[in-house]
């Protein structure tokens, strides 16, 4: 998915917030969400849990049309690989998730060999840290 979001989309971009420890995550599905505000913490309306979310600067334009912002938020459902690591995404990762170290204000994040189900990269393991498959 973070193929079909333009750069210029992500400008007004200020901050990411974290929710949760991500130490143990392989992957976070993403997605932009129309939300009230430029800042603050959105609910999550998947039926999973909400990991993370940017915050807009005041730069940022909310629409002519609903007085909305466009924010990107990071989420998981129940059935994703933290917490069934045999289940459906075993290996391989839903289309609109990517790594979940690789985002960042005003950056798209990607899919990382982890992500995909792989053993972790060798910028990982030459810090010595040490994750669960």
């Amino acid at each position: 998915m973070s193929a079909l979001i333009a750069e210029d989309e992500l400008v007004p971009e200020a901050d990411l917030v974290r929710l949760e420890g991500i130490g143990t995550l392989d992957c976070v599905r993403w997605s932009l969400d129309l939300l009230p505000t430029r800042r603050g913490e959105p609910l999550c309306r998947r039926g999973g849990r909400m990991v993370g979310c940017v915050l807009l600067g005041p730069g940022a334009k909310p629409s002519r049309f609903s007085g909305t912002f466009r924010r990107r938020v990071f989420w998981l459902l129940p059935h994703d690989r933290d917490t069934g690591p045999e289940g459906l995404y075993a290996a391989g990762v839903p289309a609109e998730a990517v790594g979940p170290r690789t985002p960042a204000p005003g950056g798209k994040g990607c899919r990382t060999g982890r992500s995909q189900g792989g053993p972790p990269s060798s910028a990982m393991r030459e810090p010595g840290v040490a994750l669960p498959l």
